[in-house]
């Protein structure tokens, strides 16, 4: 019985405590520069992989080395790090 019960105060207790994320006060400027900062990423990767396509293009067009797969890849590489960038954050942080 004694152990019954220690087990139901452990498992309660196990619960925790649920408390959603919330911005600090006067944050929004932070907020929004962080917004603008997200755009611009973004945009500079598409960016990016114009200009890797459009020089992969004149490469072949022209028979010269090709140099523009790294830049693709990495603008493919840094495109996937900038999105999970904020769920790896949220998931170092809780």
């Amino acid at each position: 019985m004694l152990l019954h019960a220690t087990l139901d105060t452990i498992s309660v207790l196990a619960q925790g405590i649920e408390l959603p994320p919330e911005p600090p006060p006067k944050s929004e400027k932070l907020l929004t520069l962080g917004r603008w900062a997200s755009w611009v990423v973004m945009f500079s990767g598409v960016l990016a992989l114009v200009y890797g396509g459009g020089k992969f293009g004149w490469e072949k067009f022209n028979g010269g080395s090709l140099e523009s797969p790294k830049i693709i890849a990495g603008a493919l590489v840094g495109g996937v790090v900038a999105a999970s960038a904020g769920g790896i954050m949220a998931a170092v942080v809780s």
